[in-house]
């Protein structure tokens, strides 16, 4: 069997995070139960519970958040189905070293309980891994 990442996250509503996970986020519904439910997200396994006093306000939540690294043109896909939707963007998309071996384009939108998601994309896929031969550095362009 392959390794499944799995994510558990307290949510406000389980009703509007499921319509969030699946309706806005397109991801597969996967078991449902009282008080929680899974979906998935880009291979993996988020189960969300409803657990109100659990979720984090956006001063304690700070730099905790988790995301996905897809191509490009998937991550233009999804933000252009995600800008047709009400979504709080946390951070709108952007290009960070462009023009660079270490080029990536994200954005950071949040669940409706406030769970922040990165989107991303490298323009070389081994920049996630720190494995770029030669100089990294700002200036390299080959």
């Amino acid at each position: 069997m392959e390794p499944i990442l799995h994510l558990s996250l307290p949510v406000h509503d389980l009703a509007t995070s499921r319509r969030f996970y699946v309706d806005v986020l397109g991801c597969e519904l996967g078991r449902v139960e009282d008080g929680w439910l899974d979906v998935w997200f880009h291979g993996m396994q988020i189960t969300l519970h409803e657990r109100p006093e659990q979720v984090l306000d956006a001063e304690q939540r700070g730099v905790r958040h988790f995301g996905v690294t897809v191509s490009r043109q998937e991550l233009d896909e999804l933000v252009a189905r995600l800008r047709t939707q009400p979504v709080d963007w946390a951070r709108p998309l952007s290009t960070q070293h462009a023009g660079t071996r270490r080029e990536q384009t994200k954005a950071m939108i949040l669940d409706p309980s406030g769970n922040a998601i990165e989107l991303k994309s490298y323009l070389d896929p081994a920049a996630a891994f720190g494995t770029l031969v030669g100089s990294p550095t700002d200036g390299d362009r080959d």
